[in-house]
């Protein structure tokens, strides 16, 4: 029910706190592309082609240190490594599958967005 809602610590409230751990530019889009499965980073920017190397290591380090995805790092050359859904990370399926569907439902006579110049 919308309206005022507890406080979060170090926010005003639980949107807040959860637009922070998922709303980087990228973020949502890594935790659906993780859902129920391992990826390795290339396999990643495969599928985020607009995000550059940095800017998705940088997502990736910060959903890590949010503890929202693991990493899994075998020493072998070239270094492999592999990232997947935490339990938390886990924990926000059902609101990502819940914003697919929003979007397919909503969007679908949307012209699609222009390429950013």
């Amino acid at each position: 029910m919308p309206g005022p809602c507890c406080k979060c610590e170090g926010y005003n409230c639980p949107i807040e706190a959860t637009i922070h751990l998922i709303g980087g530019k990228y973020k949502a889009i890594i935790l659906w592309h993780l859902i129920g499965t391992t990826l390795r980073f290339s396999e990643l920017q495969r599928l985020v082609p607009q995000a550059t190397a940095k800017m998705l290591t940088q997502q990736l380090r910060e959903l890590e240190a949010d503890k929202m995805i693991e990493r899994k790092v075998y020493p072998v050359v070239p270094p492999r490594t592999e990232y997947s859904l935490s339990e938390k990370g886990k924990s926000l399926s059902p609101i990502l599958l819940e914003l697919c569907h929003w979007g397919k439902e909503h969007l679908e006579d949307r012209p699609p967005r222009e390429a950013a110049q």
